[in-house]
């Protein structure tokens, strides 16, 4: 096992012995790289990082050398890996003491908010004893290591506090005093410490110690920042000056109660503030069971309980908190408030403390005059009109953590459901709050609530058109709604007619035009939109450009053309939002709804050369990053000469075959819907360049579909462009793919295609993969005569036109045809020359192929120990660069050579694995594998 310790001079053990890093730029690495473990970092950053800011040239390469010198050090390879967002190392809890340091920490504050208070003591005391110094003590504070140092001591200084807090609570305030005395005078500034420091004399009987304390603040802060003490500080002083004698017994949580006694709401007032339910409230099983466990009972809680609702606009976070308030009112006698902060409102006037706090009051008929004139006073007697009653407040509506903190009780007899379209990390960290994202609906929830609208009746007698407005609606809530009235005014109009309505108006956002601004999910969008930072609301404009289904960061990036920090800050403000959702690590979409929104937002504010731009890069991403992936599938090809991408694009260099192949499955949808909109948006050259360097990697993965579909894009953009050699290389790629999908007839006219656009223009290598293609093609179709005269045609061009990787291939295929026609030794002979050739070409693919080639002509030589051999060569190079297709067959073929040898069980493992493959690429070469299976289950039994 393999530890790292950064609470302190880096550390790293195996198997609890020391690990040497003697390498300065090694340690700092690792460093970096542990200061965001289990996140990606990219090769830029850290170059920049590593070289402060300077990287040499050759950062790229070094960087590489570094990382592949620091796996060795490590002995585990894959604890560094490198994906399309960069490089990330991977570490759990009992492997990273910052991230022990954490979870400790969060299992403390559960404990302390579930009352083990003794529980969380333990704990808070193994967080602090990980500590053996200033983090990463012995390394320099570049930018990233100071951001996560400065992180880390805050968290460090806050966990001592809280854990001595929690000794005053239990009774220990002797020996917790020196140690607070120490603290507060290394953050004389710091009034939590001061406060607690105060507690501590005074629960020791040093009344005048806890007083002096006060003075000397007070006049500290005076001279030095020209302040006075805090509301908090302020409100302690004055109860020890009274000698409360709450101050004897109050939790350290709740010393804000600590507020004078001030005149209490005349007997009897109950405040009902919940609004109506909705009577049609359908579906969220989950999510109501998951706010059933929020109920206080007799835990014996000792902080208010919090349930933050997030989730985006339209998603029912209001009518959920509400329903379920009125579930559980009969649970809270003493009250339930109710308050719609405004803090999405169109008008951006959101309701400040002052506001807020004096509309609580007024729900429990507090005399005006009662009522202190400082806001500081004001929520100090609501919290004591609160402390000890049982009472559910519901705060709708909250911009973020500080918009809510205030009015937050601090009684733990109290429940708080607040609302937001943001997350509110700060409201979880700090005061414990239980986050609840609220997704979309399923299918079968958006049925019910459609049912409960409109009636079951109507529902069930139009399948089929219920499905697609549940479809066309994406599980929005608020959209679903909105259909479902159209639906009730319209008794009449068959719920068919509606959907196709819908079909039609789906462009745009028309079709969910509501009657007022609440129920108009342009409008409601807005809400959120208006209240997002420059940058963010930019970012989430653009985002209406996208073609694909999502995007990562590097996309986004180039989308916008800012460095990829700014993008990532931009995107995670949208995610907050809940405008876009990280739905994995790294890679962001967005309703469809809300993407229609951003479209018609980029459409009106957005100049149409900035539009034009931001597309550009965005297709310059894909474009770059695609070849440069694609050429590490494929080293031998010939690269296509394209254009410098736009500037502000970000061009990613997977580092070797397999994040390559991570790549392109990622990115996908993406590439291929890029592709399309490419060529529907003029940009001709880069549709087809695009489609070019997606051939290898979709072939080998089976997606035959997909690439008919980008090079059908592609060759009407190169007729466009009157290019000929393009079309040419993708009318033959088509015939290629044609073959795949067993559409030899289609194929055949591809291929002739091909050959006279190449003939036209004088490319005898064209020319050359033409007729070694064809070859391909009529073998499959049992035509291996002829396949063997395209093939030596093939050699005849390449040897004229020189290129050595066409001889090597051609030289496989006759090998290979003169298998077919029984000639095994000439075979072996030819693709003997093939494999070398290719060996020294470097050429892994090839050498892949012809080792197939090899192993059958053994296999028919009888020769099956040594075509078994040549098979788990070809077997490993296909798995290495992600041939699915080339993997499947030659499992097949293994499955056949242990069947010669007599070892049925290994042939029933490796058909297995075949047709798994097959069925998984909807190959019809599963039903063969699937006869020889059962075949060698009968012959084994």
């Amino acid at each position: 096992m393999i530890t790292f310790g950064v609470l302190g001079p880096l550390a790293v053990h195996r198997d609890g012995a020391p690990v040497e890093l003697p390498a300065a730029m090694l340690r700092r690495l690792l460093a970096v790289l542990l200061s965001r473990a289990n996140q990606p970092i990219s090769a830029d950053r850290l170059a920049d990082t590593l070289w402060d800011g300077s990287p040499p040239a050759t950062a790229r390469k070094t960087l590489q050398v570094y990382v592949h010198r620091l796996r060795t050090a490590l002995g585990d390879p894959a604890r560094v890996a490198h994906g399309p967002g960069g490089y990330r190392i991977t570490a759990t809890a009992a492997e990273l003491d910052s991230l022990a340091f954490a979870d400790l920490l969060a299992r403390a504050r559960a404990a302390r908010r579930d009352g083990d208070d003794a529980g969380a003591a333990d704990l808070f005391a193994q967080a602090l004893r990980l500590w053996r110094a200033e983090p990463y003590a012995d390394l320099p504070a570049d930018a990233l290591l100071a951001d996560e140092v400065q992180r880390l001591s805050e968290e460090h200084l806050r966990a001592r506090e809280e854990s001595l807090g929690l000794r005053l609570d239990l009774g220990g305030h002797a020996e917790a005093g020196s140690e607070l005395a120490a603290l507060a005078a290394a953050h004389p500034f710091r009034e939590s410490l001061l406060a607690l420091l105060m507690l501590a004399h005074y629960r020791a009987g040093r009344r005048a110690d806890a007083l002096e304390v006060f003075r000397a603040a007070r006049a500290r802060l005076a001279d030095e920042l020209g302040i006075d003490a805090g509301a908090a500080l302020r409100r302690l002083h004055a109860a020890v000056l009274r000698d409360d004698p709450r101050l004897d017994r109050v939790a350290v949580s709740d010393l804000d109660t600590l507020t004078e006694a001030a005149a209490a709401a005349p007997a009897g007032t109950v405040p009902a503030q919940l609004p109506a339910d909705t009577p049609v409230f359908s579906g969220r099983a989950a999510e109501l069971e998951k706010l059933a466990g929020l109920l206080p009972g007799d835990r014996g809680l000792t902080t208010v309980v919090i349930s933050a609702i997030s989730g985006t606009a339209g998603v029912g976070k209001t009518t959920l908190a509400v329903h379920w308030a009125h579930r559980i009112a009969d649970r809270f006698p003493d009250g339930q408030l109710y308050l719609n902060l405004r803090g999405f409102d169109p008008d951006g006037t959101a309701m400040g403390p002052a506001e807020a706090v004096r509309s609580l009051l007024d729900a429990f008929a507090v005399p005006p005059e009662r009522i202190p004139a400082t806001l500081d006073g004001s929520l100090g007697l609501y919290r004591s009109l609160l402390a000890g009653k049982r009472v559910l407040v519901v705060l709708d509506n909250v911009r973020d953590a500080e918009h809510v903190r205030p009015l937050l009780p601090g009684s733990p007899t109290c429940l708080v459901l607040v609302t937001s379209r943001n997350q509110l990390p700060a409201l979880v960290a700090t005061e414990g709050a239980r986050p609840l994202a609220l997704g979309l609906l399923s299918d079968a929830e958006a049925r019910e609530l459609l049912a409960r609208r409109i009636g079951p009746d109507r529902v069930a007698a139009e399948p089929d058109a219920v499905e697609q407005i549940v479809r066309l609606c994406g599980g929005l809530p608020l959209a679903l709604a909105i259909v479902a009235a159209r639906a009730a005014i319209s008794a009449d109009v068959p719920l068919r007619e509606l959907a196709d309505r819908l079909r039609a108006e789906g462009a745009g956002l028309d079709a969910f035009t509501g009657w007022d601004a609440a129920t108009d999910v342009r409008a409601v969008f807005s809400w959120s939109y208006r209240a997002l930072s420059t940058p963010a609301a930019r970012m989430f404009r653009l985002l209406g450009l996208q073609p694909g289904p999502d995007l990562a960061g590097p996309a986004a990036a180039s989308l916008a053309g800012v460095p990829l920090a700014a993008a990532q800050a931009a995107l995670a403000e949208l995610d907050r939002a809940h405008l876009v959702t990280e739905h994995v690590p790294g890679r962001y979409q967005c309703h469809d709804l809300l993407h229609r929104y951003a479209a018609e937002l980029a459409e009106s504010a957005e100049p149409e050369a900035e539009r034009h731009a931001a597309l550009g890069r965005l297709l310059d991403h894909y474009l770059h990053t695609a070849r440069q992936a694609d050429r590490r599938l494929e080293a031998v090809r010939q690269p296509l000469a394209i254009d410098p991408p736009a500037d502000g694009t970000l061009v990613d260099d997977p580092g070797d075959a397999t994040a390559a192949v991570a790549w392109f499955t990622a990115e996908h949808a993406c590439l291929v819907a890029a592709v399309n909109r490419a060529a529907a948006a003029g940009w001709d050259l880069r549709a087809w360049q695009l489609s070019w360097q997606l051939t290898t990697y979709l072939d080998r993965r089976g997606h035959w579909s997909d690439l008919i579909t980008v090079l059908t894009a592609a060759l009407g953009a190169t007729a466009r462009l009157g290019d000929r050699p393009a079309q040419a290389h993708l009318h033959r790629h088509v015939a290629r793919t044609q073959v795949r999908l067993g559409r030899h007839d289609d194929a055949l006219a591809s291929f002739h295609a091909a050959l006279e656009q190449y003939r036209a223009v004088d490319d005898h290598a064209g020319q050359g993969h033409t007729h070694h293609n064809l070859g391909v093609a009529l073998e499959m179709q049992g035509r291996t005569e002829q396949a063997l005269h395209h093939t030596e045609q093939a050699l005849a061009l390449y040897t004229t036109a020189g290129y050595l990787p066409g001889q090597a291939r051609a030289l496989n295929g006759i090998g290979w045809y003169r298998a077919l026609a029984g000639d095994h030794r000439a075979a072996l002979d030819h693709c003997g020359r093939a494999l070398a050739l290719f060996g020294e070409l470097g050429d892994r693919n090839g050498q892949a192929h012809t080792l197939d080639s090899l192993g059958y002509a053994h296999a028919q030589l009888g020769d099956h120990k040594q075509a078994i051999a040549c098979y788990e060569q070809t077997l490993a190079l296909y798995r290495d660069f992600g041939d699915r297709f080339g993997e499947a067959e030659t499992n097949a073929h293994l499955g056949d050579s242990h069947r010669a040898v007599g070892d049925p069980a290994a042939a029933a493992s490796y058909w297995t694995r075949a047709l798994e493959i097959f069925e998984e690429l909807g190959h019809a070469e599963a039903a063969t594998v699937r006869e020889k299976l059962r075949g060698g289950v009968t012959a084994a039994r």
